[in-house]
C-alpha cells in the first residue's frame, strides 16, 4: 500500500492499493460512516427521463459516500465500500447510493472521526515494502501442494502427482527424480513472479532430502527452509506454520503473530486464568476495564456488519482501545483464526480475572 498523504491526527488518508493484501487490510481500517473519497464510474442519464432520447452512460465522477456497508472476499479481488453520495459533480444527485470497486491501482481517501490504535498499526503494516513473501510446499512421493502465505492465511496455488510405485514394480520406493525437478522448476516459477524471501519445504519422512538434493547449488537454494510434517494437504501448511525451525525465520509474517497470540489466549483458557470469550463476557471485561489484549476474528466483524449489529462491537473496540488495550484482528482463514472462531470469534487476555 502506498501512503499519498496523511494526518492521523485529523482522522485522514490518502492510499493506493497495490496488491490483495492491501484491501484486506484497508477492509479492518475503513469503518461504518467513514468517508470514502476517490474517482469511480457511475451510470449517468443523459436527457430528460421522459424524453424520448434519453440515453444512459457510464462516466468517470469524482465522488465522496459516507460508509454503511464494506465488503471483501479474497477470491473477488474487489473491496467494495458503499454508502450514500455526499459530495459529487451537478449531474449526480446527492443522497444517492453508491459503490466504490476498490481494487489494484485504485486510489482513495479515508476521513474518520479518529483512528484506532490498531488500525494505525494495520495502516504502517501495509505501506511497509519489506514485507516477507513465503511460500510452502508440502509434498510427498505423490504429489506436492504449493501455497503462498497471506496476510489474512495462505492461498493454495497449485498442486502437481509424481510418478508413485506402480503394483507390477515393487522396486520402485519413491517418486523419479524428474518429480523433484519439476518441483524444483515450480518453486522457481514462483520465485520469479512473486520475488520470495522464503520457501518452506516440508515433506513427512525423509523425501524432502531428495528434493534439497535437486535444487544443487541453484541460487534458489539460499532461499530454502526446511521442516517436517505428517501429510500432505491444508492441515499440512497449518501445521508447518506451527514448527519451531521455522518460527524464527517468518518472525516478520503476520500469521505467525496471530497464531501465537490466540495460542495465548487458549493457554488462559485451558488453566482458567485471565481470559474471556465470547460476546457478552468479553464486553463485560471491557466494561471494567480488565482488557490487556482484545482479540476479534474478521469474519465476525463482517458477520455484524451484515447483520446490521457492529455498531455493538465497534463500541468495544473504541472502549477497549480508549483503555490502551491492545487489539489484534485475526484472520479467519488460517488455524489459529477458526480456533477463535469457535469461542465466538471473539476473546480477551484480561489484566485481572473479571467476576
Amino acid at each position: 500500500m502506498k501512503i499519498i498523504s496523511k494526518d492521523i491526527k485529523k482522522g485522514f488518508v490518502k492510499i493506493q492499493v497495490q496488491n490483495l493484501d492491501d484491501l484486506w487490510y484497508l477492509s479492518q481500517i475503513i469503518d461504518q460512516g467513514d468517508l470514502i473519497k476517490g474517482t469511480t464510474f457511475r451510470k449517468i442519464r443523459i436527457g430528460d427521463k421522459d424524453d424520448r432520447n434519453t440515453n444512459v452512460v457510464r462516466k468517470k465522477v469524482f465522488l465522496e459516500i459516507r460508509a454503511e456497508k464494506i465488503e471483501f472476499h479474497k477470491y473477488s479481488d474487489i473491496l467494495r465500500v458503499s454508502g450514500k453520495i455526499t459530495q459529487g459533480p451537478e449531474d449526480v444527485q446527492a443522497g444517492t447510493h453508491h459503490t466504490f470497486n476498490v481494487d489494484e491501482d485504485t486510489i482513495i481517501s479515508v476521513q474518520k472521526q479518529r483512528f484506532l490504535k490498531y488500525q494505525i498499526e494495520k495502516l504502517n503494516d501495509a505501506a511497509k515494502e519489506n514485507r516477507l513473501k513465503v511460500m510452502i510446499c508440502v509434498f510427498d512421493r505423490e504429489s506436492a501442494i504449493f501455497a503462498l502465505v497471506k496476510n489474512y492465511g495462505f492461498d493454495i496455488l497449485s498442486e502437481i502427482k509424481g510418478d508413485v510405485q506402480k503394483k507390477d514394480n515393487p522396486g520402485q520406493t519413491r517418486a523419479t527424480g524428474s518429480f523433484y525437478k519439476e518441483i524444483v522448476s515450480q518453486l522457481k516459477s514462483y520465485d520469479t513472479k512473486y520475488c520470495l524471501n522464503r520457501i518452506v519445504v516440508a515433506s513427512p519422512g525423509f523425501w524432502k532430502e531428495y528434493l534439497l538434493d535437486a535444487f544443487g547449488k541453484d541460487e534458489i537454494a539460499k532461499k530454502i527452509i526446511s521442516a517436517s510434517c505428517n501429510s500432505v494437504g491444508e492441515s499440512a501448511i497449518n501445521e508447518v506454520l506451527r514448527r519451531p525451525e521455522i518460527h524464527s525465520a517468518l518472525a516478520e509474517d503476520r500469521i505467525i503473530k496471530e497464531a501465537n497470540t490466540v495460542e495465548e489466549l487458549m493457554a488462559e483458557i485451558s488453566r482458567d486464568g485471565c481470559a474471556a470469550y465470547g460476546l457478552s463476557m468479553t464486553e463485560n471485561a471491557i466494561s471494567i476495564g480488565a482488557v490487556k489484549m482484545l482479540l476479534v476474528t474478521d469474519s465476525l466483524i463482517r458477520k455484524m456488519r451484515e447483520q446490521e449489529s457492529y455498531a455493538r462491537l465497534e463500541t468495544m473496540m473504541k472502549t477497549a482501545d480508549s483503555m490502551d488495550a491492545e487489539i489484534h484482528i485475526i484472520s479467519s482463514e488460517h488455524e489459529a483464526g477458526k480456533k477463535l472462531e469457535g469461542l465466538g470469534g471473539i476473546g480477551a487476555i484480561l489484566r485481572y480475572k473479571a467476576q
